[in-house]
């Protein structure tokens, strides 16, 4: 873990806009139009559709989506009592965490009052705002009056996250940890130590998920709770037990299971080697642990341990569950979150660590293969699966307690709908998957040995999207496989140097040299290139034995773009073919051509790339309207790649006269339709919103596309896709992550099947 200095921190939240969060417009504001519906008059309708029916209130505000996160200042962090004021860039950080994990609106409220009755008065005079509440750094034994009144005699959810969180991620790792050490949570002994707000909370959970309170040990400052004491209170006294023990290394011997919610160094060697076998030792003081990962492996390496720090395995992090049961509860519109939501969230998380871990994931954390096991039975907070695991069996444990004032119906639509919601997912690949799932066909991935082209084969054969041909060394591949963890049933290997290819080379070196006899090829000279696998892939597409290829981490363009010329060439009607890359985003669907092909267009190539990405964008189910772009607009420079441009306009608006494109202009000017429309009336593209753009030359259209991606937090790019080939022959590139190729596969997939059916009239 880095080292975070005074002066980091500080400038951190000072530097540019203090703090850590801001309040975004949801709606237009531009024109006077705009200012009247936002506010007088139009603003007047809702309110009184509220007052006819408060529930509209989440049909008409942002009540739906929005969590106060409130605290009084006086348990933060482990900081104390700091007071309210001083607790705020925390609350601030807790707001950052719902937005960024579960797309959650929050305020952040500090109200400067210890007496509870007058905090709890405070809070519900604000709570009609709210769709939900998180009570954060209060502590006990306030907080426990605090939330149960709340709770009580509010109607939307309230949760001390200081309480619950903690418990519901324990729970979760205890579920697992159970699990893999072969015990049942009825049978085994369990220490805490800790008996604040959090403690408390946690043990109480894991009794309602079948611990037995007899097998409980709790201690407090002051050592073991046993019913001998008469300084306990009400949430002590529960947990108090007859055994005749009084120190820590005394409950410790024989125990199964160590919580620790107490403070660092309290635990020694000692105490974990006299614990049960395979003991289970959940450190939680933070920063640093009742007993640290390295002395607890040392004593007992048989131990399954957690910490609260991210630097170890199996972290115990709140943000695992917070922002998702929030979404779950909110998205039900729920009254409360009761005990159902809370169990259904550890159930969901345990099962989560349980199931193959993303690509996603493995790289956060620099691995290749986590898997359910000692050192991974907590899913790790940046796994993209937990809003969709965790809030559906929230909101359906909402649903089935009957706390849900919204029934969800469609839970495919919902889980889809949150993916979206946090970009993990677009509209447009989910359909292009689905569209795949149609018809899988044959994709041979050329360089089977590379990491990220063996998982994305893996990827797609599993989403049931193709049927996978890997090149490369079977013995390379099987043996990178067993290391990532993937399993390659069903996928076929060919390994195109074996001699037991020397057939199929040798008949696709006969066709190659046929097709090529009058560009000089002999069948020696084709035979040696089918020891290449872009040569001997595209072949397999060529003659049939594939139905699309795709190609790219290992090779260069210019050389797959000849291979590709050479084997499958360019769709009759054209002389050049290019590549398009799809911009999702919360603007619109972009799509930017000829990112990769074409390094200096003439008028002739960019009219072939127009005709190609009006065929490419049709082929996406959208009515193109494209704009030629320069960095002159309509003559205003008559010489260059402007005029190039403008003469490619010229002819595409003569011969397409109800195609809808214009040129050459500048991006803004494209982008923008009302600035357009204001002051270039005449162009076709006038009222349009434009959705394709056809850059001037390869060097402004790459540039555009990686600054995109690597700009825009809160969009998507896909491909490139490939334009104008014979056959669907798709390349990635040498960065390309997982989730890019199995995104291009979608597409050479479908492409696949068009092909096919175009074939076959």
């Amino acid at each position: 873990m880095a080292k975070i200095t005074k002066e980091a921190a500080l400038l951190y939240h000072s530097q540019g806009k203090p703090g850590k969060i801001e309040v975004v417009p949801t709606k237009p504001y531009s024109t006077q139009t705009d200012l009247s519906l936002a506010y007088s008059p139009g603003v007047a309708e809702p309110c009184l559709e509220i007052e006819k029916n408060p529930q509209d209130a989440y049909k008409y505000t942002a009540k739906g989506n929005l969590v106060a996160v409130i605290s009084n200042g006086t348990a933060v962090l482990g900081l104390g009592d700091i007071g309210a004021l001083s607790g705020k860039p925390v609350m601030e950080g807790k707001g950052l965490l719902f937005k960024i994990y579960a797309g959650i609106d929050v305020f952040d409220i500090e109200i400067d009052q210890k007496d509870p009755t007058k905090f709890i008065e405070a809070v519900k005079a604000i709570a009609p705002t709210f769709g939900g509440i998180n009570l954060e750094d209060i502590k006990a034994p306030e907080c426990f009056e605090i939330e149960e009144r709340l709770k009580a005699e509010l109607d939307i959810p309230v949760m001390h996250d200081d309480q619950h969180g903690t418990a519901i991620i324990s729970a979760a790792g205890l579920v697992n940890a159970l699990q893999v050490a072969g015990k049942q949570i009825d049978q085994v002994k369990i220490v805490v130590n800790g008996a604040g707000a959090s403690a408390v909370s946690c043990t109480k959970l894991y009794l309602s998920i079948g611990a037995k309170l007899e097998n409980v040990v709790m201690l407090d400052s002051k050592g073991v709770i046993t019913q001998s004491r008469t300084d306990l209170n009400e949430q002590k006294r529960f947990f108090a037990t007859t055994r005749p023990i009084h120190t820590l290394e005394e409950a410790m011997r024989g125990a199964d299971v160590f919580v620790g919610l107490s403070k660092g160094n309290v635990v020694s060697q000692e105490m974990v080697r006299s614990m049960a076998p395979k003991p289970i030792v959940f450190a939680l003081a933070n920063p640093t642990p009742e007993i640290s990962y390295e002395e607890a492996m040392a004593a007992r390496p048989d131990i399954l341990m957690a910490t609260g720090r991210s630097d170890y395995p199996n972290q115990i992090n709140n943000v695992i569950g917070f922002p998702y049961i929030f979404r779950g509860a909110l998205d039900t519109q729920a009254r409360s979150i009761n005990e159902a939501m809370k169990i259904a969230a550890v159930h969901a998380i345990a099962a989560l660590a349980k199931q193959p871990v993303p690509d996603v994931v493995n790289e956060a954390y620099k691995v290749n293969n986590l898997a359910f096991g000692p050192e991974y039975f907590i899913p790790k907070p940046v796994d993209p699966r937990l809003i969709t695991q965790v809030s559906c069996a929230v909101a359906k444990a909402a649903m089935e307690s009957g706390v849900a004032r919204r029934h969800i119906d469609d839970w495919e639509a919902y889980g889809l709908h949150l993916r979206e919601l946090m970009g993990y997912e677009s509209k447009l690949t989910h359909q292009l998957y689905e569209t795949a799932r149609l018809g899988p066909q044959r994709v041979v991935f050329a360089e089977g040995t590379h990491p990220n082209m063996l998982k994305a084969a893996v990827e797609a054969k599993s989403e049931g999207m193709c049927h996978p041909i890997l090149l490369g060394n079977d013995e390379v591949i099987e043996r990178l496989a067993s290391e990532l963890e993937l399993n390659l049933e069903g996928i076929e290997i060919v390994n195109l140097r074996h001699p037991d290819e020397a057939p199929r080379r040798e008949r696709y070196a006969r066709l190659l040299s046929q097709k090529r006899a009058r560009q000089g090829v002999t069948y020696a000279e084709a035979n040696d290139k089918m020891f290449e696998r872009n040569y001997f892939g595209m072949m397999m597409v060529e003659t049939g034995d594939a139905d699309a290829f795709i190609t790219g981490l290992y090779t260069k363009y210019s050389n797959t773009i000849k291979v590709a010329k050479e084997v499958i060439g360019i769709r009759d009607g054209y002389h050049h073919f290019g590549t398009m890359h799809i911009l999702n985003s919360k603007k619109g669907t972009y799509f930017l051509a000829d990112t990769l092909i074409n390094r200096h267009p003439s008028a002739e190539t960019l009219i072939d790339i127009a005709k190609l990405a009006d065929h490419t964008v049709r082929f996406f189910n959208h009515t193109p309207v494209m704009a030629m772009l320069s960095y002159s607009n309509f003559g205003a420079d008559a010489q260059g790649s402007p005029l190039k441009v403008h003469d490619a306009v010229d002819y595409m608006q003569r011969t397409y006269p109800d195609l809808l494109i214009d040129g050459e202009m500048q991006v803004h000017f494209a982008i923008d339709r009302r600035m357009r429309d204001a002051k270039y009336p005449f162009t076709r593209l006038y009222g349009k919103d434009v959705n394709t753009l056809i850059f001037p030359n390869l060097s402004s259209a790459n540039v555009a596309y990686q600054l995109l991606q690597n700009m825009t937090t809160d969009a998507e790019l896909v491909g490139p896709i490939q334009m104008g080939l014979n056959k669907p022959i798709h390349f990635t590139d040498f960065e390309s992550s997982v989730r890019d190729i199995v995104n291009i596969t979608a597409v050479a997939v479908i492409d696949a099947i068009v092909a096919k059916k175009t074939a076959h009239g």
